[in-house]
């Protein structure tokens, strides 16, 4: 019994062990991928002049004025009338991530970027939602500056049937140095090394 339980405790401590160095590992995988490769496309002219572009627009919003573009959204996301969304899906900066996405054959399983309020500015995918700016990904990017990035835990994504971390970086005008938008990457951690 007590062999048992010692065999079974190193067991599970070899585990956890494991478990933490795979997960350590995936983090140092990720963040050399943000440093070698999603840093380079989404500093592009294409990313920061969209952005740019946007911002001068958001900057007039108010609350209520991004509550109902979301609302607008979310209503066409569920069927139906899909201009706001086809809007934003077929504009030049969605053009570009589209590409991003499918040049990266399989490593990255959506990518869109987010203005000064955390707005869509472009995707390569339909979000569930127009405004990220009250989520992780736009409030732990943009809103600690020119150096915000994070890492999420890998999940299961069943619209994709791959493991993913959600990977979000601030995106940062070259003339100022100031964050001014983020995009985030769904990275499917499989294709890793």
């Amino acid at each position: 019994m007590i062999r048992t339980l010692v065999v079974t405790a190193a067991l599970a401590l070899s585990v956890s062990l494991s478990t933490t160095a795979l997960a350590q590992d995936y983090k140092v995988a990720v963040a050399n991928l943000i440093d070698t490769e999603i840093r380079d496309w989404a500093q592009s002219d294409e990313v920061i002049d969209a952005i740019k572009s946007q911002n001068k627009i958001s900057a007039t919003l108010s609350q209520a004025d991004i509550d109902r573009q979301d609302k607008q959204w979310r209503d066409e996301v569920k069927g139906g009338d899909r201009t706001m969304i086809n809007a934003v899906l077929t504009n030049d900066l969605s053009n570009y991530l589209q590409g991003v996405k499918t040049s990266s054959h399989g490593k990255y399983t959506e990518i869109f970027v987010m203005d000064m309020k955390g707005l869509n500015v472009g995707q390569s995918d339909a979000t569930s939602d127009y405004w990220q700016g009250d989520e992780d990904k736009w409030q732990l990017t943009y809103g600690v500056g020119p150096k915000g990035v994070l890492i999420k835990d890998v999940d299961f994504d069943e619209s994709t049937q791959t493991y993913q971390s959600q990977v979000s970086v601030a995106i940062v005008d070259p003339q100022s140095g100031k964050a001014i938008g983020a995009v985030t990457v769904g990275v499917n951690v499989e294709m890793l090394e």
